[in-house]
């Protein structure tokens, strides 16, 4: 059965947004002229015109937080402990920890482009649209939401892009089983900016992270800063997010992938 894969990724580069300043990727690159200097050292005496058409190797040397690029959420991101609603409190896993078999899954798109920039899914929200792609949640069925956020990477404005997950709209997908999300924003949570402006005037913190902090209550990961999900129909395909094993760590970078298995072309006999 021929396979066809969608590349659910975006870049880590220099000097395009996907996050605030402070918090940007920065790579350093050497090429085949300017590393003589990293090789010498090696082999005493070598003069970088000795080598093949004089060149050295091409290496590069990456500064990165680990929620630069697309990347995978550990629970340990969100809180210290995890489960407490399922009557089994303990430690949040780190990204080493996290079960394989949440990594590779079925996926099911959530189409929450129409919705504006800050807006908190709610529940309600979560339930109408599976019910216009007429799907029911199946447990470790990987849910990724594509919001406007997916078509402003790059841009000035990616980071407060698209519409955020609430909590209780987080809590209906874990509740059903689901155990790995993901979104193409900058984050699962509405745009700091715009939550922001809701503590301003509430000064309610549990408005603050919401999202994430249903992980107190039913551990989970997300992918953020997915990119092509315009491409994905709501269900029919799978996704390969298997993150970098950092010890650990918090989260760990991925190249999700969305696969699809398609039938072969019949064949005359």
């Amino acid at each position: 059965m021929p396979r066809r894969f969608v590349d659910l990724s975006i870049y880590l580069e220099n000097d395009v947004i996907s996050d605030p300043p402070a918090f940007a990727p920065k790579i350093q690159y050497f090429n085949h002229q300017n590393s003589f200097e990293q090789m010498a050292p090696f082999f005493p005496g070598l003069q970088q015109s000795d080598l093949p058409d004089g060149e050295v190797w091409a290496v590069e040397m990456v500064q990165l937080s680990t929620h630069n690029g697309t990347h995978l959420d550990a629970p340990y991101h969100f809180h210290s402990t995890m489960d407490k609603a399922l009557g089994d409190k303990k430690p949040a896993w780190t990204i080493d920890e996290v079960p394989l078999e949440w990594c590779f899954q079925p996926g099911v798109k959530l189409d929450f482009r129409h919705l504006a920039d800050g807006y908190v899914v709610t529940a309600a929200d979560v339930e109408a649209e599976l019910a216009r792609i007429g799907h029911t949640l199946q447990p470790l069925e990987i849910v990724v939401v594509n919001t406007r956020a997916g078509s402003r990477y790059g841009h000035s404005d990616y980071v407060s892009a698209g519409c955020g997950m609430g909590y209780e709209a987080t809590m209906y997908l874990l509740e059903r089983g689901v155990r790995l999300t993901g979104t193409d924003a900058w984050s699962w949570d509405a745009p700091f900016v715009h939550t922001a402006q809701r503590y301003a005037q509430t000064h309610d913190a549990g408005l603050i992270w919401e999202g994430h902090k249903a992980g107190r209550d039913i551990g989970y990961c997300h992918l953020e800063k997915l990119h092509n999900l315009e491409a994905l129909p709501p269900t029919g395909f799978t996704i390969s997010c298997f993150p970098h094993k950092i010890r650990g760590a918090s989260a760990g970078w991925t190249r999700a992938v969305a696969i699809f298995d398609e039938e072969a072309p019949a064949t005359g006999g």
